[in-house]
């Protein structure tokens, strides 16, 4: 029997016309252009200005696009995904609304919650709808309003966020490229270092939740740093070792693009040359789970059929992770 396996077919996003630059943020907040770039490494990021509007108003415009590049008609999207944190509501699920918007009315899907790892979280889920056959064109969106649970007052986290959506066709490869192979975690540990206080059940919307600042991303910034440098560049460094690759055997790495430091140090545990290490965080800053799309979409024409990629990525959670996967066209 042919192996199947969930390969990217075609990308494309949109991304937000307002740039908010580090220069603009220090007159806003207590910080510098020097002080966000060497602890980061972002010089930008793209913020989403249209009023009343969220996440799914990126997803569609990414997924409209998509459709076009590839000649799909709506009607022939089996599911549609959408991994955020930043939902236009509770509920119902950003993936619908974007359904709806687009008239997309065959298919099904959710969305999916896992922080920064979204993508990769999202990618392995879909992958076995596609290798058991019960969807063959699926849409995989990624979508992120993070100015909208960003506290600009706070100048520890307000620097790091953009927002952005990317949007991915997913279908059944028999030549032995797309997805070959995961590695994903959990802890909830993180719950008390990355989380967004407010807004859910255990502490429903109030005037204090408000007045506190609680419906706004709070990150202890040195522990998730520990957690983070550790754990993706060990499940990255696991993937290749699980397959015997060397840094020879990989054409790129892409990483979640949250901090250059934990880029880089991914990088070496992996024994990759910089040449390697694909980074557009300068220009976009964190996206969450759109990160890695975006550095897919930024790159596209680099990648050649069968050039191998490492994914890797640590969110919120915490959950983090690694895929192997082949590029597929």
């Amino acid at each position: 029997m042919t192996k199947i396996t969930a390969a990217i077919t075609a990308i494309a996003g949109y991304v937000p016309e307002y740039i908010l630059t580090n220069e603009e943020l220090s007159r806003i907040v207590d910080t510098s252009d020097e002080w966000i770039t060497t602890r980061t490494g972002i010089k930008e990021r793209h913020i989403l200005k249209a009023e009343h509007e969220g996440s799914s108003y990126m997803g569609a415009k990414a997924v409209e696009e998509l459709l076009r590049k590839t000649n799909t008609r709506p009607e022939d999207i089996d599911m549609l995904v959408c991994c955020t944190v930043t939902p236009d509501h509770v509920f119902p699920a950003t993936a619908n609304i974007i359904c709806d918007k687009i008239g997309i009315l065959n298919a099904w899907g959710f969305d999916m919650n896992a922080g920064c790892s979204g993508f990769l979280f999202t990618l392995s889920t879909l992958s076995q709808f596609i290798k058991t056959g019960r969807a063959k064109k699926v849409i995989l969106v990624a979508a992120e309003k993070m100015s909208s649970i960003t506290d600009y007052t706070d100048r520890n986290t307000c620097p790091l966020f953009g927002d952005a959506a990317v949007a991915m066709m997913i279908e059944p490869n028999t030549e032995g490229l797309g997805l070959i192979d995961d590695i994903l975690h959990v802890d909830g540990i993180g719950r008390k270092f990355l989380y967004m206080k407010a807004g859910g059940s255990c502490y429903p919307p109030t005037v204090e939740t408000v007045e506190n600042r609680e419906h706004c991303v709070y990150q202890d910034g040195k522990t998730v740093f520990k957690y983070a440098v550790s754990n993706m560049a060990d499940t990255a460094a696991e993937i290749m070792e699980r397959h015997q690759l060397t840094a020879n055997d990989i054409a790129y790495l892409i990483p979640h693009q949250a901090n250059l430091r934990i880029i880089d140090a991914t990088g070496k545990r992996m024994g990759l040359t910089d040449d390697k290490v694909l980074i557009n965080i300068a220009k976009y800053g964190n996206t969450s789970a759109v990160s890695i799309p975006l550095v897919l979409m930024d790159f596209e024409k680099q990648f050649k059929k069968g050039d191998i990629l490492i994914f890797a990525a640590f969110g919120a959670g915490f959950t983090w992770g690694a895929h192997y996967y082949k590029w597929a066209y």
